[in-house]
């Protein structure tokens, strides 16, 4: 080193010497390019074991000491304004780029201000992104790491240490030639000397499995053509139909999850779902998650799709695919709690940071979780930003948020002294409560026609009442009680239905409260408790016929149906992650007509408005006859302004004969289903396609016809001209 140059850094030694300890406030004052004189002083650092380095090629740069600092002197005139550093690394390879650090910060300061004032702006600039300055393409990095004393990026060629903006906690860099897909992580030192290495809490894409480091995601490729239904969409009418396909896209196509790209599931998907009638199809959470065994409920990567089945691009291609096809994507999404893993969002920066710091309320100890922190700002802008980016940059139609009641409630799944009650003294989870308004609030803004349904097995009162009425804003929720009582109901043995015959009546109570969707979902299929099939009773033949009875049951209740995948298939065994769909079961003569069985019911649902109008009007269903318990059979109405629609189910494999069913209406009523029709693979018990009603009195209606009820079965019946509405 020479003795001038040795006495320009004189005055940067305490700063070198900060730096190289790891002190990441260092980083602003030191490194880049500074005035000496007539000369330009630059220094940079390089991580790893470099040597040979140059500054544009053939100024050699001396190092400062053992740091990773390296220093040149010279003429000013003669230097670039954005100058080119390389160095060879411990492997032997050639590096070359613009100076990181000639470029100064990632972010503007008010940009990382946004983060602590909880916008999901904020959260949105954090992560990796392409960006240009000064006509040199890069990638701008920031991450938030308040209890960090130093920052490090940590990508291919050497370590790069961030700047800080003191104020946020956030540290960021621009770094000039960082190609897409460039693997990188984090390396965090921290008071006590610890070293974290973390990966990306906001990376757009990920590593494959086992890696756990973000990659660079390059500029999108994808070009979205979708732009009749997000018009559509945005026109979306409340009482639209909603009937949603739920699937687990690692185990619908085939095993591994890997060998299933995005193109080749949506292609399958709009093959099978769209002709069977579905208005949209519900994926299990698809950010990225190490485990596959949680099937994407213990999320580490709350910006991206995972890598399983492909790229960013390929997922945004996905989702366009079923939007031409038809089908609107909704999406699980997890903010309730997150991945314990190492090296992601636990304990980020050394100590619950994400989390609440109370080990108590910090964690789901049944889960094996952390629980989100929502009195931070930044951590409430990281959610926020997590959901509006799918729904911006993926185009997706909906978010089912998981496991509402457990965000709703501090006492959730916690015996006495293991929770404490609210600043208000009350069980309420304040803060998350507060979370969700906002978010329903600014999506529904923002995005008109997006759907936002709460997994909710609380009684909380006005889940989906609007914000403005005091409610959570929420367009559905998960009627569980719907799906508890009937279930309980269709596996008892027919001859013992009689002692719970009330159930269904009071079922409907479940669905006057709230906007509801009836789900037999995944949860219902797993852990010893059976395939939907396997719950029903009887020999082979009266459990197919139970399940068509359950699902004519669900498509004829008030509110938006819900069905998991493989329950179109007579599954005979639960549903296994490890295991591809049956889709050989479709062959099967009892299984096809399931099949058209739920097509049909689709169609109905679609296309009769007494099916899908008011679900929450209590005139939207009406029993004509619940007290005929030694047979097991209901009639109830369903209608609208001009429609009117009986629906009767004979819940014993008892075929009746001329049983009289009172009608509001005389003339003829056209059989618009029988679950027992040959067609659906049943015994062709019906009334050859329709009955007349006359002015006989029965069931305290005006009219009455005489039906052949099918065994097992449901029938339903449309006034052949219109009918006013009951009064």
């Amino acid at each position: 080193m020479t003795s001038t140059l040795q006495q320009a850094l004189q005055a940067w030694l305490p700063d070198i010497e900060a730096l190289s300890a790891g002190d990441g406030k260092s980083v602003g004052r030191l490194l880049g390019r500074h005035s000496v004189g007539r000369q330009a002083l630059v220094l940079t650092y390089i991580g790893g074991e470099a040597h040979d380095v140059s500054l544009e090629g053939r100024r050699r740069m001396t190092r400062c000491g053992e740091t990773s600092i390296f220093a040149w002197l010279g003429v000013r005139s003669t230097l670039p304004e954005r100058y080119r550093i390389e160095w060879t690394d411990r492997y032997g390879v050639r590096h070359l780029r613009a100076d990181p650090y000639s470029f100064g910060v990632g972010l503007l300061e008010a940009q990382a201000d946004e983060l602590s004032a909880g916008r999901p702006e904020g959260a949105d600039c954090l992560g990796a992104a392409p960006e240009t300055r000064d006509d040199v393409a890069g990638t701008r990095f920031a991450v938030w790491a308040p209890r960090a004393v130093g920052v490090s990026l940590t990508v291919p060629g050497g370590a790069l240490p961030l700047y800080r903006h003191l104020s946020s906690g956030v540290w960021s860099i621009f770094v000039p030639g960082v190609e897409p897909n460039t693997p990188y992580g984090f390396e965090l030192l921290l008071a006590d000397g610890r070293r974290l290495w973390r990966t990306d809490p906001c990376g757009r894409t990920y590593e494959p499995r086992p890696g756990w480091r973000a990659r660079v995601a390059g500029p999108s490729q994808t070009h979205f053509e979708d732009h009749a239904w997000l018009a559509d969409r945005a026109q979306r009418d409340r009482d639209s139909p909603c009937s949603i396909y739920e699937l687990h896209l690692g185990s619908f196509l085939r095993r591994p999850a890997e060998s299933a790209t995005y193109a080749a599931l949506a292609e399958r998907i709009v093959r099978h779902v769209v002709p069977l009638g579905f208005t949209h199809v519900e994926l299990l959470p698809i950010t990225e998650h190490p485990f596959e065994g949680s099937w994407g409920y213990q999320t580490t990567g709350y910006h991206a799709p995972t890598t399983r089945h492909g790229s960013p691009d390929d997922f945004k291609a996905f989702i366009d695919r079923l939007h031409r096809a038809g089908l609107g994507v909704i999406l699980d999404w997890v903010p309730g709690h997150f991945a314990n893993d190492d090296g992601a969002l636990a304990a980020f920066d050394g100590a619950p940071l994400y989390e609440y710091a109370d080990p108590v309320h910090g964690q789901h100890r049944n889960w094996g979780t952390r629980v989100f922190d929502l009195s931070r700002p930044e951590v409430r802008a990281f959610l926020l930003a997590s959901a509006i980016r799918f729904l911006r940059d993926y185009h997706v139609d909906g978010l089912r948020i998981d496991a509402v009641a457990a965000m709703l409630y501090r006492d959730y799944d916690r015996a006495d002294g293991e929770w404490a009650p609210n600043a208000e003294g009350g069980r309420e989870h304040l803060e998350a409560i507060d979370f969700l308004k906002t978010l329903t609030s600014r999506i529904h803004d923002e995005f008109p026609g997006v759907l936002l349904i709460a997994e909710d097995s609380s009684l909380f009162a006005g889940v989906t009442r609007p914000v403005s009425d005091g409610g959570l804003g929420f367009d559905y929720k998960w009627n569980l009680g719907w799906m508890h009582d009937s279930l309980g109901y269709f596996r008892e043995d027919p001859l013992f239905r009689r002692h719970h015959h009330h159930v269904l009546p009071n079922i409907v109570n479940y669905s006057l409260a709230e906007r509801g969707v009836l789900s037999l979902s995944h949860d219902e299929v797993v852990h010893g408790k059976r395939s939907i099939l396997g719950r029903m009773p009887g020999d082979a033949w009266q459990q197919m016929a139970n399940l068509k009875l359950l699902l004519a049951w669900q498509w004829t209740h008030p509110g938006a149906k819900l069905l998991f995948m493989g329950t179109e298939f007579a599954a005979p065994e639960e549903w296994d992650h490890q295991k591809a769909l049956p889709w050989e079961r479709s062959q099967r003569p009892e299984v096809r007509g399931l099949l058209h069985l739920i097509k049909d019911l689709n169609h109905l649902y679609r296309t009769e408005p007494a099916l899908h109008l008011g679900d929450t009007d209590p005139r939207g269903i009406r029993f004509i006859c619940a007290r005929d318990d030694l047979r097991s059979i209901y009639v109830y109405e369903r209608y609208s302004d001009t429609r009117r629609l009986i629906i009767i189910l004979n819940a014993t494999p008892v075929p009746r004969e001329r049983y009289l069913v009172g009608l509001p209406s005389g003339g003829t009523w056209t059989e618009l289903l029988n679950t027992d029709s040959a067609h659906y693979a049943g015994t062709d018990v019906g009334n050859l396609g329709a009955v007349v009603a006359y002015p006989d009195p029965a069931m305290g209606e005006p009219y009455s016809a005489a039906l052949r009820l099918p065994p097992l079965g449901a029938v339903v019946l449309a006034a052949t001209a219109d009918a006013p509405p009951h009064p």
